[in-house]
């Protein structure tokens, strides 16, 4: 395979169970392999983004999930667990980690006597707009090949993708 011929190590998978099994459609294998790859080759890039704001991915979802929620950047336990889709256990220990650091506070909830909420500290909302901008322009550049269509079409193909797994 050339550098120049468009081929790459997913085409030589397909190949080599073509020779093996021709008998079967691997057209399932040439999408799915190749997700499957970039998804690991995007997880590197994303925490390479964040090794600027020292912060891990799993951090990067909490603090995310706080900051989208929008002014006063507060959620319970139970609202963080839907938007991360973690454990209650890994939750919490991932709020505590979060706490110690400085990010994210724990207050009691004014509508829930039990209740507490998870909110961004300063540090914490800073910490997650630099990471997101540093990520924002780790993606911008790896979609730099794709033109604007191209880029809206892919888009819409993977959410029509995703539609049954949800």
């Amino acid at each position: 395979m050339s550098p120049d011929s468009g081929a790459d190590e997913v085409d030589d998978l397909v190949q080599a169970w073509r020779r093996e099994r021709d008998d079967l459609d691997l057209a399932p294998v040439e999408v799915f392999s190749r997700i499957s790859r970039l998804a690991r080759l995007l997880d590197l890039a994303r925490r390479e983004a964040f090794t600027a704001e020292d912060i891990e991915p799993w951090e990067f979802d909490v603090l995310a999930a706080l900051r989208r929620a929008g002014k006063p950047y507060q959620l319970s336990p139970g609202q963080l667990l839907k938007e991360t889709m973690v454990t209650s256990g890994t939750m919490t220990n991932r709020i505590d980690r979060l706490t110690e650091r400085h990010l994210v506070e724990r207050s009691p909830d004014p509508n829930d006597r039990r209740g507490v909420l998870v909110g961004l500290t300063t540090t914490g909302k800073s910490t997650v707009d630099g990471a997101f901008e540093t990520l924002l322009d780790s993606e911008r550049g790896l979609l730099g090949e794709l033109s604007a269509a191209e880029r809206r079409s892919l888009a819409d193909l993977l959410k029509r993708l995703m539609r049954p797994l949800r």
